[in-house]
C-alpha cells in the first residue's frame, strides 16, 4: 500500500510539474518557459541516446560471457583488470548513467568489486567524448594533466573503498539482484 501510495504521489508531482510548464509557457512566464525549453531538450536527448545504449548493454550482457568476465575481471584478473575497465569505459556516452548497469552485469558476472569501483570512476573522467569536448574549452595540456592525475586516483580510490567493502563482506542488495 505504501508503495502505491508514494508511485501516485510521485505521479501526482510530475503531473503538476507539467503543468506549470504548459501555464508557463501560455501565461509567458519567463522562468517556467525557460525550464519547458530545458526539460524539453534534456527529454529530446534522452530520447535519443537511452534506446541505443540500453540495447547495447542488453547485448553486452548476452554476449559477454561470465568465464571471460571472471578471467579478466575477477579474481585472477591482477592490474590489467583496471586497464581493461578503462577501456571499457572510454568508449561511453551519455554519462554515468548507462555505466550503471554495466556495473551491475560485470558484477553478476564475477568482476571484483574493486574493479567495478574503478569502472564506475574511469567512466566519470575519461570517457572520450568528453575529453574531447573538455579539450576543446580548456586545452589538450589541460585534459592530459587532468587524466594523468586523475587515473592513479581513481585506481587507489576504487581498490582501498572496494577493499574495505569487501572486508565487510558486501553485497549486492537482494531487491536489486531480483531483477534478472
Amino acid at each position: 500500500m505504501d508503495k502505491i501510495k508514494q508511485i501516485s504521489t510521485k505521479t501526482v508531482m510530475f503531473i503538476i510539474f507539467l503543468i506549470f510548464l504548459v501555464a508557463s509557457t501560455l501565461i509567458d512566464f519567463n522562468p517556467g518557459v525557460i525550464i519547458s525549453k530545458n526539460f524539453t531538450s534534456f527529454s529530446m536527448e534522452m530520447i535519443k541516446v537511452l534506446p541505443p545504449i540500453f540495447i547495447l548493454i542488453g547485448l553486452f550482457d548476452v554476449w559477454v560471457k561470465r568465464e571471460t568476465i571472471e578471467k579478466h575481471l575477477g579474481e585472477d584478473g591482477g592490474m590489467k583488470s583496471y586497464l581493461w575497465v578503462f577501456i571499457l569505459a572510454a568508449p561511453m556516452a551519455g554519462g554515468l548513467l548507462p555505466s550503471f548497469p554495466i556495473a551491475h552485469s560485470l558484477y553478476k558476472k564475477g568482476a571484483r568489486l574493486t574493479v567495478i569501483l574503478v569502472f564506475l570512476g574511469a567512466v566519470g573522467i575519461g570517457r572520450v567524448p568528453m575529453v574531447l569536448f573538455e579539450s576543446t574549452f580548456l586545452g589538450v595540456k589541460f585534459s592530459a594533466i587532468r587524466i594523468i592525475a586523475s587515473i592513479p586516483l581513481v585506481i587507489v580510490s576504487g581498490i582501498l573503498l572496494g577493499r574495505k567493502l569487501e572486508k565487510e563482506a558486501y553485497t549486492l542488495p537482494e531487491k536489486v539482484l531480483k531483477n534478472k
